[in-house]
């Protein structure tokens, strides 16, 4: 068993590439990896991007996240647009396919949990 408090780890903060997956802008994105645990199953952090649009697909994973600063729009593949901002927790399940639009800056808390 263990106990992860954030504010004690010390951990890189890594920039993702986001290969083909930018739409528009130049959105840069990084990760701090706080926690990993259940044979990699499951990872919490805090992630954090740039202004910018990109795509983001949920295969083989539901990820909960609560917004921290800033905010961004989401909008699915089946057409529904979500305004999230500071303060908003929401949850993305396996499967869905998503192009988020950051105006200016967004930073949240992640739990990402492997599904079959």
């Amino acid at each position: 068993m263990t106990f992860t408090l954030f504010r004690d780890t010390a951990v890189p903060r890594v920039k993702k590439d986001t290969g083909d997956a930018t739409l528009s802008g130049d959105p840069v994105q990084h990760a701090e990896l706080k926690f990993t645990g259940h044979d990699d199953t499951v990872k919490s952090g805090i992630w954090d991007c740039t202004a910018g649009a990109f795509r983001a697909d949920y295969d083989g994973i539901t990820e909960f996240c609560h917004v921290l600063e800033g905010g961004a729009t989401i909008t699915t593949d089946t057409g529904e647009t979500y305004e999230v901002a500071a303060g908003d927790a929401f949850v993305m399940a396996a499967g869905l396919r998503t192009t988020w639009t950051v105006p200016h800056y967004i930073k949240k808390h992640f739990v990402i949990c492997a599904v079959d």
